[in-house]
Parts: structure tokens; C-alpha cells; sequence
């Protein structure tokens, strides 16, 4: 194990987030730098648990107890490579992962639990400035060829793992760079984007290929793809948003968050001047109180809005975790993200009920309504009522599962109950050669859920072109989190 006193003697220590009027100024990641001494203290307060409960938190398996160790030992080359053994990415994990292995540390059972998130971001980030990231090209190739739809974080883990077992993998992505949400959904305040270039520069040194521009079902015809080549692996995500169709929603001003975000990402890019929609000297208001929601706050407060407030249907979450949500369950709790902290309110409770226009026809304001839970629903508390002003409000509700027009609906693959690709316990869809991996099949889900279902359907996929069991396979569809 790491340091035997560990957890006695050391407290649960995070890097500072940089100063909110400093960070507001620019795109770039909030965590200042956390001296390696620390982090290294850190890593020794995992107890190496006779039953690590952490392994059950992280959908990928990640070998925790293990890489905390040789951190803390000072053997960060072979931390990296047990990281790497079950995560292809963990500069993804490492900064977009809520960390669900951190509220199943049994040492979170009675204390703060291991900083397992900084931990991992530390080791990849200290591999690649070592040099230590490798391309690791196959020694030999199988001749199949495998085209994989989507480049977000499930499509680029079976794309790796797939040319890694010796295939000719193709990856098509319908924007114009490589990375899906991970590249305009995700603000660089999050991630900075080159954490994703690096990556990408080692996948294609192993040999995958990327197209751009390709809206497959489109540009490429199903029968192209399928005729093509040997095997398919749906990796879309859950695109198909959720609206709001209330009166006033045709005024100019409502977005949905991912209208939002990507023109913005791209202007932190340098790739645009200016977004065509800005927040700048404008009241804001965000619908949905989940990480998109917060990821819009972020960018409203970057561009210099007037006010910001965000809005959730849902009662304030406690402020501990509830008996109904005992360890290792992933608490229920209320959290400030960085977004969060850098001003705004956040209202609970609330349901919007029109949006109002002045008299030239622009948005100036929401009408609302405080509602209470009765059977399951949402009902309207009497004398509540109030307007709030807005000439920008942004949607962030969710996603309702993969846009069904188009490719899925040309490939006439068979979806499950909720509107997702339905697939086997090998992340086969209802075609023989097609794979699906990610929110596509899984719905709207977490970062380390696509990653280790991408690396599930490549073994699938692999299988089924070779016959051979050479992949690791971290999940099956019927795997559900412990959240």
C-alpha cells in the first residue's frame, strides 16, 4: 500500500482555483498548479483497501489503489502505465469526471476520500511532459477494415483500441475538427483543448484516420459505409435535445445550450472573431441545473454578462448526503462548480412558464412559477408567480437520445424502449456488423461511461472480425452505475 499513516496524518488537500476576477479575464483552465510534493502526500493517503470500493465507482475499472501507490513511491512511469491499462484517456477523466470513484473511497465512509481526479490528471499530464506517451503501433494487421461514426470520447476509445488490435480503423466526424463534444461542447475553462491535440497526434502516429466534414447518411451513403467496410461502430452520442415549447419560445434570444457553446469554444479557439450568439451586457437565464447548465454559466460570465441566473424545476439538494443515499452511492448533494462560483443565482423549484417579448418583439423576461412535488408532478404554488428579466436565455434540459433521422434511419437499426440503439451483450446493434458504443446506445450518460464503452464494443467488434479474445471488455450494456 501507499503510506501506511496516510490517511491519519495527511488532510484531503486540492489545488486553488485561480482568482475569479483574474480566470473571467481569460478561456484558460481554473486550477493553479499543485506542487508534486503534495500531490505525491496525496496519493498516500489511499488505504489500498482489502475490498476497494473505488474500482466499483469507475465504470472503466481503474486499478486506484495501484497507480496511488507508485505515485506516492515516486514511480510515476509505471503509474502511468497502470493508468493506461484500463483508461485510454485520462486527461479526459482527469478534468471532465465528476469522480464517482472519489464518493465510493472507503475512506470517504467516516473522511474526506482520496483525491483520486487530481491524482490521475497529474500522472497523465507529468507522462506526457516526460515523454513516456508512446504511439503504440500493431505489430501486425488483420486486413479488416473498421469505420467508426462519431470522434467524442466512446468513439475515439474504440477507434484506438481497434487499430491497436491491428485494424484498418477510419473515424468520420461531421465538424470540421476531430473531438465532438470534447472540442465545441466542452469550454476550455474545463479542459483546454490541448489535452485532446496531443492525444489525437498519438492516435495517428499508431494509425487511425480521421475524416472531417463527413456527415455520415449524407455525405456518405449507408451503402457506401456498409459496402466498405467490415465493420461498423455507431459512436453519435444523444444529440437530439431537449426543447421547451412553451408560449414565446419563437423570440429571438432562446437557444439551446449547444447552439450556445460551440461558437463560443471556438471563438476561446481562435477560430471566430466574434459568436453570433454572446451573452455580453445581456441578463442571462439557463434552464437545467446540470454540467451543461453550469458550463453556460461559465461562458455567459467570460463574455461579460450583466447578470446570470440559473433555473432547476428540482428542490435544493441537501447539503450532505441523505440516508436514502448512503456511501458508495454517488451522493445527491448540492455542489459549486467554478462556473458557480464566479457569480450568478441559482433558483430551485422554478418552472417557466412563457417567455415575454417587448413591444418590438424581442425577449425581456420569463414569467415563473415556484412549484412543490404531489404524486410525481410538478404543480404551481398559487401567488408565486414572478418575471425575471432575460434577452438571453440558454436551454441546458438534457438530452431526449440519439437524433433518430438520417443515419439511424437509413441503417433501420432496431432502438430500445427509450429511443437508443439497442444492442447485445457485445455492443452489437441489430445488424450483424454493426457496433454501437456510448450515449448512442446508452443515452445521455458520463464521460468515463463512454470511454469504457467504447473499449467494450471495440472487444465486441474485434471478436466478431477475428474470433479471437484479446480486448479488454470493462462493461456490459446492462452495467449501470452506482449513481
Amino acid at each position: 500500500m501507499a503510506d501506511p499513516k496516510g490517511f491519519l496524518t495527511t488532510e484531503r488537500e486540492l489545488p486553488t482555483r485561480r482568482p475569479v476576477p483574474l480566470r473571467l479575464m481569460d478561456w484558460r483552465e481554473v486550477y493553479e498548479d499543485f506542487a508534486t510534493t503534495k500531490l505525491e502526500k496525496q496519493a498516500g493517503r489511499c488505504m489500498d483497501c482489502g475490498i476497494p470500493f473505488c474500482h466499483q465507482g469507475c465504470p472503466l475499472g481503474n486499478l486506484i489503489p495501484e497507480w496511488n501507490t507508485l505515485v506516492w513511491r515516486q514511480d510515476w512511469q509505471d503509474a502511468i502505465e497502470r493508468l493506461h491499462a484500463t483508461n485510454n484517456f485520462p486527461e479526459f477523466t482527469g478534468t471532465l469526471c465528476p469522480a464517482p470513484c472519489e464518493t465510493a473511497c472507503v475512506l470517504g465512509i467516516n473522511d474526506d476520500p482520496v483525491t483520486i481526479k487530481r491524482v490521475e490528471i497529474s500522472i497523465v499530464d507529468r507522462a506526457f511532459e516526460e515523454g513516456w506517451v508512446t504511439p503504440q503501433v500493431p505489430e501486425t494487421r488483420t486486413g479488416k477494415k473498421v469505420a467508426v461514426v462519431g470522434s467524442g470520447p466512446s468513439g475515439l476509445a474504440a477507434a484506438q483500441q481497434l487499430t491497436r488490435a491491428g485494424h484498418d480503423v477510419v473515424v468520420f466526424e461531421r465538424a470540421d475538427k476531430i473531438g465532438g463534444l470534447l472540442r465545441y461542447g466542452i469550454p476550455e475553462f474545463k479542459m483546454e483543448k490541448h489535452r485532446l491535440d496531443r492525444r489525437l497526434d498519438q492516435m495517428r502516429a499508431e494509425g487511425t484516420e480521421f475524416r472531417t466534414s463527413v456527415n455520415v447518411g449524407v455525405d456518405l451513403t449507408v451503402e457506401e459505409l456498409t459496402g466498405s467496410y467490415d465493420a461498423v461502430v455507431l459512436a453519435g452520442g444523444a444529440t437530439a435535445w431537449r426543447d421547451l415549447p412553451i408560449d414565446g419560445r419563437e423570440h429571438e434570444g432562446v437557444y439551446q445550450a449547444m447552439e450556445y457553446l460551440p461558437p463560443a469554444n471556438r471563438v476561446a479557439c481562435g477560430e471566430l472573431e466574434t459568436s453570433p450568439i454572446s451573452a455580453e451586457g445581456k441578463h442571462v437565464v439557463v434552464i437545467g441545473g446540470g454540467d451543461t447548465g453550469a458550463d453556460c454559466v461559465g461562458t455567459a460570465h467570460r463574455q461579460g454578462a450583466k447578470s446570470v441566473t440559473q433555473l432547476e424545476i428540482m428542490p435544493k439538494p441537501p447539503e450532505a448526503r441523505p440516508d436514502a443515499n448512503p456511501w458508495p452511492t454517488y451522493p445527491m448533494i448540492y455542489r459549486v462548480s467554478s462556473a458557480h462560483e464566479e457569480g450568478g443565482e441559482r433558483l430551485y423549484s422554478v418552472n417557466t412558464q412563457e417567455f415575454l417579448a417587448d413591444e418590438d418583439g424581442n425577449l425581456r423576461a420569463l414569467s415563473l412559477v415556484e412549484v412543490r412535488r404531489e404524486d410525481g408532478k410538478f404543480v404551481p404554488v398559487e401567488g408565486t408567480e414572478q418575471e425575471l428579466p432575460a434577452q438571453l436565455v440558454l436551454l441546458a434540459m438534457g438530452f431526449l437520445g440519439p437524433q433518430r433521422e438520417g443515419l439511424l434511419a437509413e441503417l433501420d437499426v432496431e432502438l430500445d424502449e427509450r429511443g437508443n440503439v439497442r444492442r447485445d451483450a457485445n455492443f452489437k446493434t441489430s445488424l450483424d456488423n454493426v457496433f454501437v458504443a456510448g450515449d448512442m446506445g446508452r443515452g445521455q450518460s458520463l464521460i468515463v461511461w463512454a470511454i469504457a464503452e467504447g473499449r467494450s464494443a471495440a472487444a465486441g467488434a474485434d471478436a466478431y472480425l477475428t474470433g479471437r479474445d484479446v480486448l479488454p471488455a470493462p462493461i456490459a450494456p446492462t452495467d449501470r452505475p452506482i449513481s
